[in-house]
């Protein structure tokens, strides 16, 4: 499909009419506050790479050197905020009664922009998960006054609560997008490559169930010759006008 650098008057009407509506971001709508990707050579921590470091065996193997490496990217991310992609989608969903937004990030800005219930599929780096009880609770503590921190429920060790290499998403949030994009009439992809599986195959089944998809990135990416729109640029600078093209309904 034929790319744009803002989006085409007959788009505006599709979006405008949409009932609907899904949207997917993934690492390039973060790395526009400044979020490192933790991947590749930014994931380099103490001769560690993230790979190394984010996965259930490691956690069992040293959870206070990943409760470590995790009170550092809680500090990293501690420094950004949202950006105007962000607050342009919480702007978004209060068009729509039926909207969704799916996200690959975990840093938790889609919540801080006023996004209402995110799914965040790969958990979200502020929440914690106790070993023992299960309990899930928010902390923002950065740095973390103990490592590795404690359950105040039981005393039992807590993880972070993302889903790390070698691990399922949960089944729950597995069901809600899959269920979500077979349903929309409208689905946006933001700032993901469209490469890493399951988020990967969001796009082409919204597309095989007849929705219009829409894509914002840098650059193209394999998602590209599927979408309708794609639009070059970044979300912060592509979204905010869009939603003054939007009348309220």
């Amino acid at each position: 499909m034929a790319t744009f650098t803002q989006f085409p008057a007959e788009s505006i009407e599709v979006i405008s009419n949409a009932k609907s509506v899904a949207v997917l971001t993934g690492a390039g709508i973060s790395a526009e506050s400044g979020v490192p990707t933790f991947r590749g050579e930014e994931g380099l921590w103490k001769n560690h790479r993230a790979e190394e470091l984010a996965t259930p065996e490691a956690f069992a193997r040293n959870p206070e050197l990943v409760w470590q490496w995790y009170d550092w990217r809680r500090g990293l991310v501690a420094k950004t905020r949202p950006n105007p992609g962000h607050t342009a989608l919480a702007d978004l969903e209060k068009l729509y009664d039926d909207f969704t937004l799916i996200t690959q990030n975990v840093d938790g800005h889609h919540r801080l922009a006023g996004s209402l219930d995110p799914v965040e599929m790969h958990g979200n780096i502020w929440y914690t998960r106790c070993l023992t009880d299960g309990d899930i609770r928010e902390n923002r503590d950065t740095p973390l006054p103990e490592i590795p921190p404690e359950c105040g429920k039981c005393g039992g060790l807590l993880r972070p609560h993302i889903v790390w290499f070698g691990e399922s998403l949960d089944e729950s949030v597995l069901s809600r997008v899959f269920n979500t994009s077979s349903r929309a009439d409208l689905f946006f992809v933001i700032g993901t490559s469209g490469v890493v599986q399951p988020a990967a195959s969001l796009a082409g089944m919204a597309k095989n169930n007849g929705a219009t998809v829409i894509e914002i990135n840098l650059e193209p990416t394999p998602l590209t010759s599927l979408a309708d729109y794609t639009i070059l640029g970044k979300a912060g600078e592509v979204l905010p006008p869009l939603i003054e093209q939007i009348p309220e309904k």
